[in-house]
């Protein structure tokens, strides 16, 4: 496991010779003008056209398999076979596929790519707020703004169903998800540009909220989350996931969703591998700032194993990494996670970046209103199997909550997909033109009708295309390991 020689200069050094691309300011008039321009292009009602003729959606899902860990993929299939909504969310590359022949306005932004509603959550903020965001990036990549809008509103109509809920009640749902995208952009076009860029939601904000729209049983809920999530930090995570052997913490082995280091290397030495993984960890390094990179410096690598995560992410290689800083009480879990190219590229074009871990970094960063400190990449010039790959690190636990889907009841669902809708404006307001965007979706509901149709036929599809997939494990097509 040793890293590049040289860091790629031209992406990650202020240095750079490369002469930046000039930047055409246009008055809020033009930048209006484009949006109402757009709807000649792709007119709102467009948006609700589906075509997915002739496709074979098992063969776009398996199309990266053989990039694999492959004792790992019949567990990526296990958990998407678990529903119609697991399999959606393992298939963020059939929907891009599907988004590629749909309309287009021409009005991009930075895309999460991957925008279904499990991808939003709390976590903590720098300054030790819980804050709610998007917290999903690897298929990140720059793209028509409407594809993100379009993937959340089908997870919502996909969500609805997998609770049960009637046809009413999921239409509201998937309509606050989009009205509450466009009001949103319509609030953030009339900010100044900081801002926008300041603006954040923390569970305080939201709490205070919904306690002044009489929503009790959400406030309730949302405090009781709130407080366990603040338990989930890497403390946690030294207790639940390390036992001590010969004196020393080690990672408990939980084969196969958990594997330590040594076991994967077998008869290597343990003083030769740790010399290849702080190779390795001092190349993250470098891709902190100065001020975090100091702390991270503070901590000594103790242990490095191999877990399963996710539900699309599964057979990527993702690791778990502890350090320990003054003592056994002060530990620190990183997660080091695999990525390849975004599965936007194939029809949106390559990343500008080269380092794919680079890419989802600098995508969260734009996206986000307040990052992980320890967000960082890597190249891995040959690893475990002797193959470059490029990761990004973050820490495991850091007050992670998500909703809970399983239980969540009608108004709830609607309340939530309305959050998600406004959270996505935001994030595209970063980087999109906020103005244009606001413009074109305007005032009236056009847009959000057309895109909530879209997410009936796309539910309707995606039933079809997850029992396509059952029916290939059925016929041995493709190999499955539920339960785990």
């Amino acid at each position: 496991m040793s890293t590049t020689a040289k860091e790629q200069p031209e992406e990650t050094s202020v240095t750079s010779t490369r002469s930046a691309p000039k930047v055409v300011h246009l008055t809020e008039a033009e930048r209006s003008g484009r949006g109402k321009s757009a709807r000649e292009q792709s007119p709102r009602a467009s948006h609700s056209t589906l075509e997915t003729d002739g496709r074979d959606p098992v063969t776009i899902v398996d199309a990266d398999s053989a990039s694999r860990v492959p004792e790992l993929v019949p567990i990526r299939y296990g958990r998407m076979l678990v529903s119609a909504f697991t399999f959606y969310r393992g298939a963020a590359s059939l929907m891009a596929h599907d988004l590629a022949s749909t309309p287009r306005t021409g009005l991009n932004a930075q895309l999460c790519g991957d925008a279904h509603v499990s991808n939003f959550g709390g976590f903590a903020s720098p300054s030790r707020d819980l804050v709610f965001d998007l917290n999903d990036f690897d298929e990140t990549l720059p793209g028509p703004f409407e594809w993100d809008v379009k993937r959340l509103a089908a997870s919502v109509e996909i969500a609805g169903r997998d609770r049960g809920f009637d046809d009413k009640t999921r239409r509201a749902s998937v309509l606050a998800s989009i009205s509450s995208y466009r009001e949103g952009m319509r609030s953030f076009a009339a900010m100044g540009n900081l801002g926008v860029w300041y603006s954040r939601l923390d569970v305080q904000q939201l709490v205070a909220g919904l306690a002044a729209d009489k929503h009790k049983q959400q406030v309730k809920t949302i405090k009781k989350a709130a407080a366990k999530a603040q338990t989930k930090d890497s403390l946690k995570a030294f207790s639940k996931l390390t036992h001590e052997v010969d004196g020393e913490p080690r990672i408990i082995s939980d084969p196969p969703l958990i594997v330590p280091v040594q076991e994967l290397v077998g008869d290597m030495d343990r003083s030769a591998l740790v010399d290849e993984l702080m190779e390795l960890f001092r190349g993250y390094r470098r891709s902190l700032q100065p001020d975090r990179r100091t702390l991270l410096e503070g901590y000594r690598f103790v242990d490095l194993a191999r877990k399963v995560v996710g539900v699309g992410s599964v057979g990527t290689r993702c690791w778990i990494m502890l350090l320990l800083g003054r003592d056994n009480s002060d530990p620190l879990f990183l997660q080091i996670k695999e990525t390849g190219p975004s599965a936007l590229e194939s029809v949106l074009g390559r990343s500008q970046y080269r380092n794919h871990g680079q890419r989802v970094v600098e995508g969260q960063r734009l996206m986000q209103a307040a990052s992980d400190i320890f967000l960082g990449w890597i190249h891995v010039k040959a690893g475990i199997d002797g193959q470059p790959r490029d990761f990004y690190v973050r820490q495991l636990w850091d007050w992670k909550t998500s909703v809970d889907l399983d239980a969540i009841q009608p108004q709830g669902l609607e309340i939530y997909a309305g959050l998600c809708g406004s959270t996505l404006a935001r994030a595209h307001a970063r980087s999109g033109d906020r103005i244009a965007i606001a413009s074109y979706l305007g005032k009236n509901d056009v847009f959000d009708r057309a895109v909530a149709d879209f997410a009936v036929a796309y539910a309707d599809q995606n039933e079809r295309d997850y029992d396509a997939l059952v029916q290939a494990a059925r016929d041995g097509r493709i190999e499955t390991k539920e339960g785990l």
